[in-house]
């Protein structure tokens, strides 16, 4: 069953896991499962995406149940009048605050959703993110004796596809577990270390115009336990007041911290 944040007669918001698709891709042709399907039958109706949200990122998912709705948030999107708030841990330490203005190619999956035509050339694209917390550990991944990691709040202004993604490796701060952007020897000591095998990467919050009475409303999603929980072994829950975080740590997972921080 999917996690259903919000109801009513127009729209449906759920929360995603991570390693679930959307909807049906081209780029993933071997894949089964979909959200689309998923939520539809769980339901027993039709649902209609507003939006996308990559496969590997978990949070907070928008459908309107008749196409209409799904339109009207669509357009919201695209004006920029949903607040989007993601959460990840990403290598290395970016600023306290900041905005990254860079130019993304669209991708071809951004043509799937969004109709046929797919406009040439690089599209202006937009990340405010800030800094929550830090953490260096004896960890000798690279050529250094110690490696640096941060829990980074993010929200994209734009929405191409892969864009906080490809947005973090271009400053050079790709986030743990992006096996396309990111780096694969502090995936591998995260996924040792912590046993979590998935891009940590979560949209947490949405804030929006009901699209049928423009009441400004807030949809929330909790941190995934496995996402939650590599933020408590990193000692960050006191950071994230603001957010839905429940968690209680497995006995393996505090044995593996104390390995590693010894």
């Amino acid at each position: 069953m999917l996690p259903i944040l919000f109801q009513d007669e127009h729209l449906i918001a759920i929360h995603k896991p991570s390693d679930l698709l959307v909807h049906r891709t081209s780029l993933d042709a071997y894949e089964t499962r979909f959200a689309v399907q998923l939520l539809r039958d769980q339901i027993g109706q039709h649902v209609y995406p507003a939006h996308r949200l990559d496969k590997a990122t978990s949070g907070v998912l928008l459908f309107g149940l008749n196409p209409n709705v799904a339109r009207t948030l669509s357009m919201q999107f695209t004006a920029r009048e949903i607040h989007k708030q993601y959460l990840a841990i990403v290598r290395g330490w970016p600023s306290e605050t900041g905005s990254i203005d860079h130019p993304l190619e669209l991708r071809k999956d951004d043509a799937e959703l969004f109709g046929d035509e797919v406009p040439k050339g690089a599209q202006a694209s937009q990340t405010e993110f800030r800094r929550l917390a830090t953490i260096e550990l004896p960890w000798t991944v690279d050529k250094y004796p110690s490696s640096r990691y941060a829990l980074v709040e993010l929200n994209p202004i734009t929405g191409r596809r892969h864009q906080i993604r490809r947005h973090l490796k271009h400053i050079s701060h790709p986030i743990i577990g992006d096996s396309t952007y990111g780096k694969g020897n502090h995936n591998r000591a995260f996924a040792q270390a912590f046993g979590v095998n998935r891009l940590l990467l979560a949209c947490l919050k949405m804030t929006f115009p009901h699209p049928i009475s423009g009441q400004r409303m807030t949809v929330s999603a909790p941190l995934a336990a496995d996402f939650s929980r590599v933020v408590a072994e990193l000692a960050w829950l006191g950071t994230l007041t603001d957010y839905n975080i429940s968690h209680e740590p497995p006995q393996a997972n505090q044995n593996r911290q104390r390995q590693i921080f010894v």
